[in-house]
C-alpha cells in the first residue's frame, strides 16, 4: 500500500536513522549513568525521561503528551533537514556503507538457513527505518523475494521509491521487489500480521523512548511468520550507561539496557555480532538476532560435539 506524504508539521513523527556521531568526551561516565551531548550528567534513565517526556520512559500513562509531541517534533524536523543520499543518511560517514552492508550480509546469511533450513522459500522483510531504501536496495532485495519499506520522512521515501524502482535494480531474479511503501511513524506502525520472515531495525529505534520501543516490538511480533525473527542493529555506548543527543533527540544505549528492553518486550537474543571496521571516533555497534521463542539450551554446544566421536589419526 502506498500512502501520501507526511504534512509539513507531523503530529508525532520519528527520525529513520539514528546518525553516526563520535564518541569524543560523551564516553565519560556512561558505565555508571548517562550524559546528553551539552555535558550534562544524569544519574539514570529515569531522570533523563522524566526531564525530556515527562516520565520515566516505560510508563506510558505518566508521560507528558506534549513534550512526548516535541520530543518526537524535534527529531523529525532535524531529518527533514538532511539530503536524501547515502551520505546524508549517514550523518557524513557514506564511507562506512560498504562494510556496513558486508557485516550485515555475513550474520543474514548465517541466520536465513538455521532459522528456515536450505530449501528455497518465498521470503519477505519490513525494513524499518528505511529512509532512501539504502539497506533494502544493498543488501535485502538480495536475499528476499519482496521488501515492504516504513520511513516517515517523506522525501527520504520518495527517494527510496525512485531508488528501487525496477530500472534502478539490477537483480538476479524479476521475483525480487520493494512492495509497499509506508510513510508511518515507526511508534505508530503496525506490522500486518503474519507476513514477515525478518523484520529488519536499524539506526532509527533510539529515537523511541523506552516505552514506545516496548509497544512497537510487542505489536511487531505479531508481524512475524513461523521462525521469523528481528535483527535490530544499532550503536552502542561502551560499558554501560546512555548518551542523549540533544540534536536529533535519540538515544544511544548500553548492552545492558538494551538487553532489559528486550525482556520487557517478551524477545530473546538467538545471537548477536559486533560490526567491525568502523573509525574509531564512532560509537560501537552491534547487531542483535531476536526471536519470540527462548531459544533451546545446548543447541550449538550439540552442533560442536556432533563430530566429536571421530577416530583419531594415530602416528607410529
Amino acid at each position: 500500500m502506498n500512502t501520501a506524504a507526511l504534512p509539513p508539521v507531523p503530529l508525532c513523527p520519528i527520525p529513520p536513522r539514528r546518525r553516526l556521531v563520535p564518541r569524543s568526551a560523551l564516553k565519560r561516565q556512561m558505565e555508571v549513568s548517562g550524559i546528553d551531548s551539552n555535558g550534562r550528567e544524569f544519574s539514570s534513565a529515569s531522570e533523563m525521561w522524566r526531564e525530556e517526556i515527562g516520565g520515566t520512559g516505560t510508563e506510558a500513562a505518566g508521560s507528558d503528551q506534549t513534550k512526548l509531541r516535541d520530543w518526537y517534533s524535534k527529531g523529525i524536523s532535524y531529518w527533514q533537514g538532511v539530503e536524501a543520499s547515502v551520505e546524508g543518511v549517514l550523518g557524513g560517514y557514506g564511507c562506512v556503507n560498504d562494510t556496513d552492508v558486508k557485516e550485515s550480509e555475513a550474520f543474514l546469511k548465517m541466520l536465513l538457513p538455521l532459522r528456515f533450513g536450505k530449501e528455497k522459500r518465498h521470503l519477505v522483510a519490513l525494513d524499518c527505518g528505511a529512509g532512501i531504501g539504502r539497506v533494502t536496495k544493498n543488501l535485502l532485495l538480495r536475499h528476499f523475494n519482496e521488501v515492504d519499506l516504513v520511513e516517515p520522512v517523506s522525501h527520504f521515501l520518495e527517494t527510496a521509491r525512485e531508488n528501487l524502482s525496477p530500472s534502478n535494480i539490477m537483480q538476479e531474479e524479476d521475483t525480487n521487489k520493494a512492495t509497499n511503501f509506508y510513510c508511518v511513524p515507526l511508534q505508530d506502525f503496525t506490522p500486518e500480521p503474519g507476513r514477515y520472515d525478518v523484520i529488519w531495525v536499524q539506526w532509527c529505534i533510539g529515537h523511541l523512548p523506552d516505552e514506545d520501543f516496548i509497544s512497537f516490538f510487542s505489536r511487531a511480533k505479531a508481524g512475524l511468520k513461523t521462525n521469523g525473527f528481528f535483527i535490530l542493529k544499532e550503536n552502542t555506548t561502551r560499558g554501560g550507561g546512555f548518551v542523549l543527543d540533544k540534536d536529533d533527540q535519540s538515544i544511544t544505549r548500553s548492552d545492558t539496557y538494551f538487553r532489559e528492553l528486550f525482556e520487557r518486550c517478551g524477545l530473546y537474543v538467538h545471537s548477536a555480532r559486533d560490526q567491525k571496521e568502523l573509525p574509531k571516533e564512532l560509537f560501537p555497534v552491534k547487531m542483535y538476532c531476536l526471536v519470540t521463542e527462548k531459544p533451546r539450551k545446548g543447541v550449538n554446544n550439540a552442533r560442536k560435539r556432533k563430530h566429536g566421536n571421530r577416530p583419531a589419526i594415530i602416528k607410529s
